[in-house]
């Protein structure tokens, strides 16, 4: 027997293989595999989906309470258009119309409500206690009181946002929730987009913007001029949908994010995949070419994606030679200390070497500084510059 298995809960693999309706031996042994894994926490007897398997995806979370199991399905990956038109067309097609609604830069988080106390999930599944802080702000607790069933699906932006900071949106301040999403907690179903809207201004939730429901024509052509706006802007992209929500939705992003994306990323070049980087370089030639580009167009598209690889990079060697870290600042904001810590222990817990600075008393919230230390970078620039060979 693997070590590991005496470990195991065996009265949570006799309640899960009822709800999750999968065989005990399958959940032994994907807890063995850690493809199920328990996660120690806000929340006692927690587990969490790490990879996708037997139709539930990555960041599917399992809750024990007594002799209850509670799922809050993982939100569903959503894939991407490269050439527009062609591709609104295959995917939606028998369908007449489609929604358009923003995809806005930040992280994906999950809101439920488990046993009577409301938590925010990352698309991971893990409960992060500064996320969940914020969203118990925002959300008016009669929205789960009436509907427990349910689970909030939405995008954390802000300045104030320690994953992804941005200072994009000019009505956010410190860091805000919008819904996109609104599913059921145990199935993932989707409620309909006009379902989805008229729950959110009863409850006075903010959504992201919606822009409307067009004809399938007519779409890539209003979605280009969409996108050309946003990329002004500076903003990422849209979320294409069916009205009805059976089938599942698309994303297509504006140059500009892409860019963006690239420049963040080669900061901490070697911190990230390969396939981060090509997969954004060739969004860029398919756009180029949809979008018929003429010469000049297609020069200053190179010439800003050159700089957003190699600006950053070389920024990074400099620092490195100069003998400083690599690091990326970011901050939260919290009304209780207490949160602060929680948050220090959740990114431990995520691997991330982070450095907490004083927590600062400002305007009734404690602003704290956090410097998030890329150690491949770090070390693989410095190893080059000593001399290490490729």
């Amino acid at each position: 027997m693997n070590r590991d298995q005496y470990d195991l809960d065996e009265d949570f693999i006799k309640l899960s293989s009822n709800i999750l309706d999968l065989p005990e031996s399958k959940i032994s042994s994907m807890l063995n595999q850690r493809v199920l894994q328990k996660v120690s926490g806000l929340y006692p007897d927690y587990y969490r989906f790490d990879k996708g398997i037997s139709g539930f995806e990555a960041g599917t979370a399992v809750f024990k309470h007594g002799d209850n199991i509670l799922v809050v399905k993982g939100f569903p990956k959503i894939q991407r258009a490269i050439v527009l038109e062609s591709a609104v067309r295959v995917h939606f097609e028998g369908s007449s119309t489609i929604a358009i609604e923003e995809k806005m830069n930040g992280y994906n988080v999950r809101i439920a409500c488990i046993d009577g106390k409301v938590f925010a999930l990352t698309r991971g599944g893990l409960i992060c206690p500064y996320t969940t802080e914020k969203v118990t702000e925002e959300i008016d607790s009669e929205f789960f009181q009436t509907h427990p069933d349910l689970v909030l699906c939405g995008e954390m932006v802000g300045p104030d946002n320690p994953y992804v900071p941005n200072n994009i949106y000019p009505d956010v301040k410190s860091v805000s929730l919008f819904i996109f999403d609104i599913r059921e907690k145990t199935t993932g179903k989707p409620l309909t987009i006009e379902k989805k809207y008229e729950l959110c201004t009863r409850y006075n939730i903010k959504t992201v913007r919606y822009y409307g429901e067009y004809p399938i024509q007519s779409a890539a052509e209003i979605i280009t001029k969409i996108i050309k706006e946003l990329g002004e802007e500076d903003r990422e992209g849209v979320v294409i949908k069916d009205p009805e929500m059976n089938q599942p939705a698309i994303k297509y992003t504006c140059s500009e994010s892409t860019n963006n994306d690239l420049k963040y990323a080669f900061q901490f070049y070697n911190d990230y995949g390969r396939d981060f980087f090509f997969s954004r370089i060739i969004r860029e030639g398919f756009q180029s070419v949809e979008w018929d580009e003429n010469e000049e167009a297609l020069h200053d598209r190179c010439c800003r994606l050159g700089e957003s690889i190699l600006k950053p990079m070389v920024g990074t060697i400099k620092k490195r030679k100069q003998g400083d870290r690599i690091a990326e600042d970011v901050r939260i904001r919290v009304n209780n200390l207490e949160t602060a810590w929680q948050f220090e222990d959740h990114l431990k817990r995520l691997g991330v070497d982070a450095l907490f600075e004083e927590p600062v008393f400002e305007n009734g919230q404690y602003l704290i500084l956090i410097r998030k230390i890329n150690k491949s970078t770090n070390d693989r620039t410095g190893a080059l510059l000593d001399g290490q060979l490729w």
